[in-house]
This record gives structure tokens, C-alpha cells and sequence, in this order.
């Protein structure tokens, strides 16, 4: 089991990875001063799945004080925000109350900022059920809610207590879940893990296979490279922007769509797609290195297809983003794998054409 140690503006955290380490939840629990209640968030199709296991993590007291909402991306709002501290504030959630949110991304960015603005904080501890969410979104403080005009507009950085990720919680993800992950897996290989990026070229179908081993490598490796960025960059005024990558016009792609049509991470792969076309117009890349970038994108699995047809709606969406600055587009472009350059402007027809190639350009990679 790994344990890594997170720095943070409210103290130190520390990242359980591995095996077996949702029995350690309740340990860590124990060790928290004058807890006055423990309140489980999760979703319903979370919990079908993990909340036995919770419960013997627990015990029954603690797991007794569950709440479950809609973990669809649609649900990621602020209305879905004021149900939750209404549904705490009925079951009499303190000061002194600990949050544990159990399940994917959503759960986690939801509940994160249910824990930062209830009662205008309380503490708060991550499960993650599912890859994307155990490699990347629970760790690092980022906490939030999506409006009808972009994604992650409202929200809070605000870090957990601890983070527990037990990779035996990815055995039940469907296949287009688990795909999903691996988007976020690729992004770490491009922007600072060459070694990573050539195991999943040599080792894909082990990865789709769900081999254990092989999750669990990949898993502690992301993990790791997570917190060092974050730890280094707490609040993204710097390094951390390397975690955009794909992001730019992912998270526009997630907004057109009204995030029904891609799954994060889908969006995320054709961001890639996107950025690393970006970089070879732009001369910040070679052909070949684009190429295998392309390529372990799409060996991750098919993408939905894209409307490349109207980009001009992809770059209305772009300039609304947090990451823009006075409506200015800013990219994370590879320059090789293992590295990349971030805080990039370019003229909005390169970034049009791009977009219109995305299609052709995953296609040729299949081929």
C-alpha cells in the first residue's frame, strides 16, 4: 500500500492507495479530534455497489448517516447543492460532523463543496469509486458545481482530511466508465511520465483486461504524480495547469453537449486530440511524437463522434471557461511526451481548423 503525503494551505493530507485500504477508513476516522457525526454522500448506484463494504469499513452507527443523490453530470448544480446542506441540516450535521463521499467525480466535487459551505466548512474525507476520480478529481482540493454556461463555474478549492482509494472498487465500473479513466491516465503520460506513457503503449490490452496488477501500477503512479503537482501548486497559479491538458476544449465539448452526450473523460480524449493537432500546426511537436500521442488516445477505446461542424459554439464555451483569461483562450500544448507547455494563446481560426481535423485525425490513428 502506498501512502503519499499532500502539502496544502489547511495542512497536510495523506492519499491511502492500494489494496485493502478501505479498511483503514474507519482508523482514520478515529484519529480526527471531537468528531460529533460521521455523514456518508454518495450516489445510488455508488452505494449499490460499495456500500456493504462501507458498512463493514464502518461499522453500522457510522454507516447509518447516508445521503444519496444523483451522481449524473446533469445533476452537478447548485440546486443539487442546497438539497444536500438542507438534507445535513435535517439530520442535525454540526461543526464537529465529518463528511465521507463515496463514488466518482461528481460525488466528489459535489460533496467537496457541500463540505466547504456548509456551516462554511466541515471536515471532509474522499473514497473515490471510480478510476478518473481515484487518480485525479479527489485529490488536490478542487471542489465544484457545473452551470448551464460552463463547467466547474462555482465551486471552492478546499481539501479533504484524507483520501482512501481501494482499487477493488473499480471492479464493478461498466466498460465506458473505466475507458473514461484511462483518458486521465494518458493525460498524466503526456504532460510529465514518459515512462508511463510507453506502458500503455506496450500494454493496453492488459489495462482493458482490468489486469490488478496492472491497475494498480497505473493507479499509484498517477496518484503520485498528482501530488507532487498539486503539492507544489495548490491553487493552479502555475505548474498545476499541466493538469489541463485536454481540458480546454474538453470541458467546452461536456458544455455543448449539455453533458449528456460524452462522459468526462471521452471529452477529455478528443481535448487531447485538439491540443496535440494544436501543437503540430504550431511547429511545438513532431510528427512522429503527435502520432503516438493520437494513437494510445484512441487505443483507450471509440470516442462519441463530434459536431465539428459549428466550432465557433466550442469557442464561445472556451472563452466563458475558468481557465481563460479576459476572454482569451489559454492552452496546454505537448512539445514531446513527458512534457508540455501551458498559458498558450493562438489565433481562433488555427484553433477552428483543429477541431474540424479532430475526426480525421482519430480515424487515420485507428486505421
Amino acid at each position: 500500500m502506498q501512502n503519499y503525503s499532500i502539502r496544502s494551505s489547511s495542512g497536510a493530507y495523506r492519499v491511502l492507495c492500494g489494496a485493502g485500504s478501505i479498511r483503514r477508513l474507519s482508523s482514520v476516522i478515529g484519529r480526527q479530534r471531537a468528531v460529533s457525526g460521521v455523514f456518508l454522500l454518495s450516489s445510488r448506484t455508488a452505494w449499490k455497489h460499495c456500500g456493504a463494504t462501507l458498512g463493514g469499513a464502518l461499522g453500522r452507527e457510522r454507516a447509518g448517516n447516508t445521503i444519496l443523490f444523483d451522481d449524473a453530470e446533469t445533476a452537478k448544480s447548485l440546486s443539487t447543492l442546497d438539497h444536500l446542506c438542507r438534507e445535513l441540516h435535517r439530520a442535525g450535521a454540526d461543526r464537529g460532523s465529518l463528511l465521507v463521499a463515496v463514488g466518482g467525480g461528481v460525488v466528489g466535487d459535489v460533496a467537496g463543496f457541500v463540505a466547504a459551505s456548509y456551516l462554511r466548512g466541515i471536515r471532509l474525507i474522499h473514497v473515490p469509486t471510480t478510476l478518473v476520480a481515484q487518480i485525479d478529481s479527489s485529490i488536490g482540493g478542487k471542489t465544484g458545481v457545473n452551470l448551464s454556461e460552463g463547467k466547474n463555474l462555482v465551486g471552492a478549492f478546499y481539501p479533504p482530511i484524507a483520501v482512501v482509494t481501494d482499487p477493488a472498487f473499480l471492479g464493478t465500473l461498466p466498460d465506458a466508465q473505466f475507458r473514461s479513466g484511462l483518458f486521465e491516465v494518458v493525460k498524466y503520460g503526456v504532460i510529465r511520465d514518459a515512462e508511463l506513457f510507453r506502458f500503455l503503449e506496450r500494454n493496453m490490452p492488459r489495462i482493458l483486461r482490468r489486469d490488478r496488477s496492472v491497475i494498480e501500477w497505473i493507479t499509484a503512479r498517477c496518484v503520485r504524480s498528482k501530488a507532487s503537482i498539486v503539492s507544489k501548486d495548490e491553487r493552479e497559479s502555475g505548474l498545476r495547469q499541466i493538469l489541463n491538458f485536454g481540458h480546454t476544449f474538453g470541458h467546452a465539448l461536456e458544455a455543448a453537449g449539455r453533458y449528456r452526450r460524452h462522459l468526462h473523460g471521452e471529452a477529455i480524449g478528443w481535448g487531447m486530440i485538439v491540443a496535440t493537432l494544436l501543437a503540430l500546426a504550431t511547429d511545438r511537436i513532431g510528427t512522429t511524437q503527435a502520432t503516438r500521442i493520437i494513437r494510445v488516445v484512441t487505443a483507450v477505446g471509440p470516442l462519441p463522434e463530434i459536431d465539428a461542424g459549428h466550432p465557433s459554439e466550442f469557442l464561445a464555451f472556451m472563452r466563458g471557461d475558468k481557465k481563460s483569461r479576459a476572454g482569451r483562450i489559454r492552452w496546454v500544448l505537448p512539445r514531446a511526451v513527458g512534457h508540455v507547455n501551458w498559458g498558450i494563446e493562438l489565433p481562433d481560426q488555427l484553433v477552428i481548423a483543429a477541431i474540424r481535423e479532430a475526426p480525421e485525425a482519430s480515424r487515420l490513428a485507428r486505421a
